[in-house]
């Protein structure tokens, strides 16, 4: 019975990497929970247990699952081996878990699984390259930009490792390892397949529709967001501006060119441009944390714009893109039901509520309060959305 089960489950990459990202993204959430609530006293800092385990063990084991099925389409290459890609998924589950279990009650030795997950990531970022260096296709742009995006993550994860050694600058190198991961790695991964699949999807859905995307885009995208990082390390606001405004302008421009038909397509894909729109709201809300630097310093926008990112972009894709490609591959309608609806909007609403919590500090309001209240929304929207989604996945096909 469990053999069965198992082929099942295992038959395509995006089931095992889906269940594996959705669990952790649950259990690292409640950690999170526990350690602001004073129910757990975690010895690592918040870099560790909240951005290292969101940027390098839970959004890319989610896109990697996507991945692994679109990137031999891409490149016209054969599937991926069932043994390949699960052995990858094994690697990656155990290193999640140790690094999650470790943090809890030994943290001493996390870093020894952080090093199996950076071995992980090496091994997949090999498979990918074997498979984009292998074939004939001549327009190779938008999966050379993926390995770009993911040999960044590679050196981003690395760093962070060597940060753990605890020398003069360690805490300075593990900020500059987690700004690359964000926006170099994962950023930049999840944009260069928004920019491929969305406008895909949209003709799908939308037959007069005509893709118009600008040529040097994914260029221009990862060079100011390179600077942008450089900039992240004087760790002075103002600064941002250099590589906020030509961000928020070239996005801005694009999506306007793109021309959208948002009220022309069904949810299932809606919801995946309402994704794109968070992207320019977050460096417009950069551009006023730097305005405001010079007029009053004393006005905190916490983290607002990398959670505008992560809850708005991130997460809208993940459940819009996750909900796609569990019902099509499992042989469903591809369609929103209410309930999928209804989750799409839960996570707009708990976007607005993380920024709303990043402002509360001005106010004088319960910040701590507003900030369980956001992650303890999102872990049950994340346990809505697996109770009805997930299910499939382990169900297998």
């Amino acid at each position: 019975m469990f053999f069965s089960w198992y082929k099942k489950f295992s038959s395509q990459p995006h089931q095992p990497f889906f269940t594996s990202g959705i669990l952790f993204f649950i259990l690292f959430m409640s950690l999170f929970v526990a350690s602001y609530s004073n129910i757990l006293i975690l010895d690592s800092s918040v870099l560790t247990y909240h951005a290292y385990s969101m940027i390098f063990v839970i959004f890319i084991q989610f896109f990697l699952g996507f991945l692994f099925v679109v990137f031999p389409r891409f490149l016209v290459q054969a599937d991926i081996e069932t043994k390949v890609y699960m052995n990858l998924f094994l690697l990656y589950f155990f290193a999640s878990l140790g690094i999650f279990l470790t943090l809890i009650f030994y943290s001493k030795i996390t870093f020894i699984f952080q090093i199996l997950m950076l071995i992980a990531q090496i091994m997949s970022f090999k498979l990918l390259f074997s498979i984009h260096k292998k074939s004939l296709v001549k327009v190779k742009e938008d999966t050379k930009w993926v390995l770009i995006a993911f040999f960044a993550g590679l050196i981003s994860h690395g760093l962070f490792i060597i940060s753990n050694l605890d020398f003069s600058y360690s805490y300075e190198v593990s900020k500059f390892a987690i700004n690359t991961g964000f926006y170099l790695f994962i950023f930049m991964i999840i944009f260069t397949i928004s920019q491929r699949m969305i406008p895909f999807f949209t003709t799908s859905k939308a037959p007069d529709y005509k893709i118009n995307k600008s040529e040097n885009l994914l260029t221009l995208v990862f060079v100011f967001l390179a600077l942008k990082v450089v900039l992240l390390s004087f760790d002075n606001a103002k600064l941002n501006l250099i590589a906020d405004v030509p961000l928020f302008i070239i996005i801005t421009k694009e999506l306007i060119r793109w021309k959208l038909p948002f009220f022309k397509v069904p949810a299932i894909v809606r919801v995946l441009f309402l994704g794109l729109y968070w992207i320019p709201v977050a460096f417009f809300i950069s551009i006023l944390e730097s305005l405001m630097a010079f007029y009053d310093p004393s006005i905190v926008f916490e983290k607002a714009v990398i959670h505008t990112l992560a809850l708005g972009y991130f997460i809208t894709l993940l459940v819009g893109f996750g909900t796609r490609v569990i019902l099509g591959h499992s042989g469903s309608i591809i369609h929103a039901n209410n309930f999928a609806i209804f989750i799409f909007i839960s996570v707009q609403i708990i976007t607005i509520l993380r920024i709303f919590t990043s402002f509360s500090l001005n106010w004088g309001l319960n910040y701590m309060a507003l900030l369980n209240l956001t992650a303890s929304l999102l872990i049950i929207g994340l346990l809505l959305w697996s109770s009805k989604y997930i299910v499939i996945l382990l169900k297998g096909k």
